[in-house]
This record gives C-alpha cells, structure tokens and sequence, in this order.
C-alpha cells in the first residue's frame, strides 16, 4: 500500500493519541497502519499540512531535554524524587543502562531487560529514550518516551520533557493536556512490558501520575509538575480498543489500491477517497491530510465539517441540505426533535429578519440615494 521501495514511517505516541481522539476514522487508521507517510501524501494531493515544529523550536527542545538529562540525570531524577517520591532516599548514584541494540524489536527486548533488571536491584535507574511497543488494530507501533524512571520501591514512571514554558508552576492547559495524552500511550505500553514480566507474581506498578518537565518562567532551568493521566489513559485505552483492525479495513479496498505519493494526482486521490474518512475541525491540529479531508467534506456538504458538537446535535442529519429541506419544512420527521427545533430557528430567523426590515428608512443622502437602518 505504501508503494514499492517506500520505507514504512513508524507510529509514535502523537500519532496514536490523535487516533485515539478520532477511533471512527478508518482512513488515518489504514494510512497509519500501513506506515503511509501522510504528511507526502497530503503534499501530493495540493492540500500539505499547514502545521509542524519549526527548526528552531526542534533544536531548542533537545537542547533543553540535554540539559535535564546530564549528569546521569541527576537533574532529573531529583525532579521525580520531589515532586513524586519524597519519602523514598535521595536518587545519588543512579543506574543509566545502555538501551542500544539492534532494530525496533532489538531495542523493546533490551527495554524491557533493563526494567527487569531495574526493579530486581531496588535502587534509582534513569531509562533514557527506552522502546516501547504497542499492538494497535492489530498494527505494532514502537514508541519512545523521552525517559522512564524506576523507583527503589520497583515501581516506573514516565517522563515528558517539553520545550514549553511553566510560568509561576503552571502551563498552557491544552499543551500540557496534549502532553498527558502523549504519555498516556507510554503508559499502556509501559502495562504491556509489566504484564509480561510479571509471571506469576504481582506485576510492577506503573505509576499514573507521570513527571512533566519544562524550562522555568523564561529561563532554561527545568521545573517539573506532577500530572495525574488516569482519565487520559482509561479514555485512551477504550478508543484504541474500538479501532478496527487494518486487515479488516484493507478487505474493503479495491485490489491494487496505493497511496505511493509517486502516483498521478488522479489516482492517489481516488485511492484515498475509497477509504471512508471521520473528518472533524480538531483533525486540522493533529492530522496532515486534514486540508484534504475537509475539502472533500465541504463538497458533499458533510454537517461534520461545521463540528462534532452540532453533528451530535442535529441526529440522522447528515448534510447540509438534509438540514435545510428540515428547517424549511420540505423533509424530515415533524416528530424528531433536531427537525423540531431547526423550523422553530427558521420561524425566528425570519421574524427578526422582517423585523430588521421594517425598521429600515431611506436617509435622504448628498449623493446618491442609499437604504440605511434607524
């Protein structure tokens, strides 16, 4: 699907917390599961996404996330001991291991060694950038936390470190939300790796309060902030658990159906288009093939194009058109309660418009003569 010598682009945590937040959307599902480099594929189609970190904003936030990191993480590891875990000793002298190895799946087994390792020593172990790897509609993804951290007590928890500011100990709360969806999916993953290890005995604790870690004020100092994901993750793990599988999706497809950004524009389009799409406004932050879908949703006048909010609202009323035959009284059930309530609007609208009306005179002008309102 993804065309001939097209390397696969691997899911992260971004990705699936945006396909959490949209479970009904079977085209980002196919195109994610098929590791389509979207963005590409967008660019292909004359609609490129609008959206992404600039240079500068990438090379400041590994700069910052270094400065957290070194020393072993002293920094860090002091960060989670405060804000955490007081009542556990001081993090001096904790283990770093090395996480290198060989591939995706080479790194997840090394990964989840080192855990084992970790919670059998009963001391501090900062895991710098471990992987992660999660089944998602029968797709693996492979995620990369900025750090997990192990606890004397054998517990772990997940790191974010961000680039934003925290002024006087708080953040912006759509970035920080973001964030806790983020690590959220580590979380889930995080429960996989324990789950396994467990065996017989109890698992290890993964902690759902994570550490987010961002420059203090305007400085580059690091403050952190405890946040509690709990909702984050149990609303995470329902809507992944609602996705369809990608072998499923790919059966109702046309045989030969390819989203390689090298086909004519044509062809590509008619190849995305077979997949049926959950456009929603919120998809122009998260999604780069958003500019696509919701100039396809505007065509067939799609009321989801205008929010979920209203598409909830107006029931089995899907276009525009269904809802202005039912406001106009040409369609639609009397009895359903959105056609209800659009003809008493349309009753309104028309009222107030009559209204305006009759409250505009003709003000004699210098020039030529033009309607003004009282």
């Amino acid at each position: 699907m993804r065309g001939p010598g097209v390397p696969p682009k691997a899911l992260d945590a971004r990705a699936l917390a945006a396909l959490a937040a949209n479970p009904g959307c079977r085209r980002r599902a196919i195109l994610d599961g098929a590791g389509v480099d979207k963005a590409a594929l967008a660019g292909a189609l004359g609609s490129p996404p609008a959206f992404g970190q600039s240079q500068f904003a990438f090379m400041r936030g590994n700069a910052f996330e270094a400065r957290v990191k070194a020393d072993g993480g002293a920094e860090l590891l002091r960060l989670v001991h405060e804000r955490l875990d007081p009542g556990a000793e001081p993090p001096a002298g904790a283990e770093v291991p090395d996480l290198s190895a060989a591939g995706p799946q080479g790194r997840v087994a090394r990964t989840a060694l080192a855990l084992r390792e970790a919670a059998a020593a009963g001391g501090w172990t900062l895991l710098d950038h471990p992987m992660l790897a999660l089944d998602v509609a029968g797709s693996p993804a492979f995620l990369e936390p900025d750090a997990v951290v192990v606890h004397p007590d054998g517990g772990w928890t997940v790191v974010e470190i961000k680039s934003f500011p925290m002024l006087d100990g708080s953040a912006d709360p759509a970035k920080v939300g973001a964030a806790a969806r983020q690590a959220a999916v580590y979380v889930l993953a995080l429960e996989e790796v324990a789950a396994r290890l467990a065996g017989d005995g109890a698992p290890p604790r993964v902690h759902h309060r994570v550490l987010l870690v961002c420059p203090k004020d305007f400085s580059n100092l690091p403050t952190a902030s405890a946040v509690d994901i709990r909702r984050q993750r149990a609303v995470t793990a329902r809507q992944l658990s609602r996705l369809t599988r990608v072998e499923e999706i790919a059966g109702t497809l046309p045989e030969g159906t390819c989203f390689s950004p090298e086909l004519p524009a044509e062809e590509l389009a008619a190849a995305v288009d077979a997949v049926p799409a959950s456009y929603a406004p919120e998809c122009l932050s998260t999604c780069d093939l958003a500019f696509h879908c919701r100039a396809r949703a505007r065509e067939s006048g799609a009321v989801a194009a205008l929010g979920r909010p209203l598409r909830a609202e107006l029931g089995g009323l899907s276009s525009v058109e269904e809802v202005l035959a039912a406001a106009h009284g040409e369609a639609g059930d009397p009895d359903d309660p959105a056609v209800a309530a659009l003809r008493r609007a349309a009753v309104l609208r028309a009222e107030a418009l009559d209204a305006a009306r009759a409250a505009c005179l003709p003000v004699p002008p210098a020039g030529p003569e033009v309607p003004a309102c009282r």
